[in-house]
């Protein structure tokens, strides 16, 4: 009798780690409970994600990543969000230089017709 409740007290528990409610596939560990309605600095805002009802969270957020790595939780919809997404993308563009377009890079170099 002692060794079927522990084997039942084993299966149980297998049961309980590998279930996809506390993470496995489901990533809904990752999400917020509730975001701040107060605007961020965007000065102390290094990047961004979106955390959204798709991905398996209730309540949709951007995810701030400001100094230190400190994650600051705000509302998809407002507009003061939008503006620091905007001046964050706006600076990732001109962070990163220009890759030649492969057309351009595939032209035989120009002749110089005095030699």
């Amino acid at each position: 009798m002692a060794s079927r409740a522990g084997t039942l007290l084993t299966l149980s528990l297998l049961a309980l780690c590998t279930s996809p409610a506390l993470g496995g596939a489901n990533d809904a560990e990752d999400c917020c409970l509730s975001v701040t309605q107060r605007p961020i600095p965007g000065n102390i805002i290094r990047a961004f994600r979106y955390l959204l009802i798709k991905d398996g969270c209730r309540v949709p957020a951007v995810v701030f990543t400001a100094l230190r790595n400190h994650h600051l939780y705000a509302p998809p919809d407002q507009s003061w969000v939008d503006c620091i997404i905007w001046r964050l993308q706006k600076n990732s563009a001109k962070a990163s230089p220009a890759l030649p377009s492969p057309a351009s890079s595939l032209r035989a170099p120009a002749q110089n017709p005095s030699s």
